[in-house]
């Protein structure tokens, strides 16, 4: 029996690096496609393709007994990687007459990613930290395009000092409220103006399918060259008015974070074995752990910056606090009939949605249990 398998086992190895030749001749053909796509100015992400392309192999994979969902895993995997070996390669350059860049607050993180996307465009891109406003006036005397990409609780302040632009020049901002800044934005400058958000951190390894919202401001057509810019890169664009994007966050971002924050304090208060807890998680409850853990290994006055940005959110909060009173009276009178109605109520206002969820839960708990390390 041993000399049977070890034998099967060589073969499935054999496999296996077939597998990895035929992946790494994919590689190369991506970096050809990317550069093709550079010289023409062709986004790296193209939805209708991939979807095509996805439908084609799934297909074909059920015809030969594969399962289609495993040969879309391996593929979409493979294209994650594939987007990031594109941005690698470089992209047209939308506007080669712009003067420069200047990303104010470029030495963080995302101010950091966004002057690495422009460089590798090929524009010239400036720096202005914390450190340089000495030299501000000469920094910003040729800019194009100003970018402010500083903490939350400095923007404002930030883009009071933004009054001597020249009249052409584009004045954005990547903040994750849109209303103020871009009043503020609007205010201090006389030329063109947009409001932008990336809903993305800047660990990621490619724009490709991440969106960017951007809130017209002033002069739209002065701006269209950057929005093309940024699909380009790949990134996804959701046009929005400034206070619907700002209502959305505050449901989206600081309530999220504030429910993650109350509930890492709670486990703190009731210090239970965390590795107990992940050996008793299923990939589900183990992935809701993973995401509250999350928030705690980044930076607590972002999200404090986040949370207390307006008081739109902290009136939201409140209304929580009183919708999850009411849940707990349903515990305390222990009526589980009041909470199934309750509940059957809720699932009628998530409607479809319900079951989309569910489906894209399954693949996100697929990959969870797959990169899972047990003992």
């Amino acid at each position: 029996m041993a000399a049977e398998l070890n034998l099967l086992r060589d073969q499935i190895d054999a496999v296996d690096k077939q597998i990895l030749d035929l992946l790494a001749q994919r590689l190369s053909l991506v970096e050809k496609v990317g550069e093709v796509k550079s010289e023409h100015g062709l986004p790296i992400y193209a939805p209708d393709r991939e979807a095509a392309m996805l439908a084609s192999r799934r297909e074909e994979a059920e015809k030969i007994g594969v399962p289609p969902q495993l040969i879309e895993d391996i593929l979409r995997r493979t294209m994650r990687e594939s987007y990031a070996s594109e941005k690698d390669s470089g992209f047209k350059c939308l506007n080669p007459e712009l003067r420069s860049v200047v990303i104010v607050g470029g030495r963080g993180q995302l101010g950091g990613l966004f002057a690495r996307m422009f460089e590798l465009s090929g524009y010239k891109v400036k720096i202005l930290g914390s450190q340089d406003w000495n030299n501000a006036s000469e920094i910003l005397s040729d800019a194009g395009l100003v970018v402010v990409t500083v903490p939350i609780n400095r923007t404002l302040g930030v883009i009071e000092q933004l009054g001597n632009l020249p009249k052409d020049c584009i004045l954005c901002d990547l903040t994750s409220i849109k209303s103020k800044p871009l009043q503020a934005m609007m205010d201090v400058h006389q030329g063109p103006v947009v409001g932008l958000h990336p809903m993305f951190g800047p660990d990621v390894p490619s724009l490709a399918k991440q969106v960017i919202v951007y809130c017209d401001g002033r002069g739209q057509e002065s701006y269209q060259w950057l929005l093309q810019q940024f699909s380009i890169w790949g990134a996804s664009l959701c046009p929005i008015d400034a206070p619907e994007h700002d209502h959305g966050m505050t449901l989206i971002q600081a309530l999220r974070h504030f429910t993650s924050f109350a509930y890492g304090l709670h486990l703190s208060k009731e210090n239970p074995s965390l590795d107990k807890l992940l050996t008793l998680s299923s990939p589900i409850y183990r992935l809701e752990l993973a995401m509250v853990g999350r928030l705690f290994g980044q930076d607590p006055n972002l999200y404090g910056d986040i949370i207390l940005s307006s008081q739109e959110n902290i009136d939201m909060i409140k209304r929580f606090h009183e919708s999850f009173g009411e849940a707990m009276q349903l515990l305390d009178q222990q009526d589980k009939s009041k909470f199934v109605d309750s509940f059957e109520q809720v699932s009628e206002w998530f409607g479809e949605y319900s079951q989309q969820f569910m489906s894209e839960s399954q693949q996100l708990l697929k990959q969870a249990n797959d990169s899972i390390q047990r003992g």
